[in-house]
């Protein structure tokens, strides 16, 4: 049964950093693409950043792009995402995702706020 488990998450000032991870287990990681994604209260869920099954590959939404960096540690089956100078903006509940299977974690609160 793949299993996906987020955590690292937590209430962080503006211009904090904070980094998530995503447990994987039950399938084999090291062979799928893997993504971030955010639900904020009111808003649709959104896209935040997607990894290559080998890491040679990342892709970012224009919102996060050049503050957050996902990576990947096949050997540990372990999706990070790690995230600098924060804004309100960033506050939402953080899922992984394997979308060729469309397995979801059940996300990680993060609140920025002063």
């Amino acid at each position: 049964q793949a299993q996906l488990v987020e955590s690292g998450g937590g209430l962080v000032h503006p211009g904090g950093s904070l980094s998530l991870s995503c447990a994987a287990s039950g399938f084999h990681f090291g062979r799928h693409i893997m993504r971030w994604w955010r639900k904020a209260p009111g808003k649709a869920r959104e896209f935040v950043a997607g990894i290559s099954s080998t890491a040679a590959t990342t892709n970012y939404a224009s919102s996060v792009e050049g503050r957050f960096t996902i990576s990947r540690t096949n050997a540990k089956n372990t999706l990070s995402l790690h995230m600098t100078a924060l804004k309100p903006d960033d506050t939402a509940v953080y899922y992984c995702n394997v979308p060729q299977r469309n397995w979801w974690g059940r996300g990680t609160q993060v609140t920025v706020s002063s």
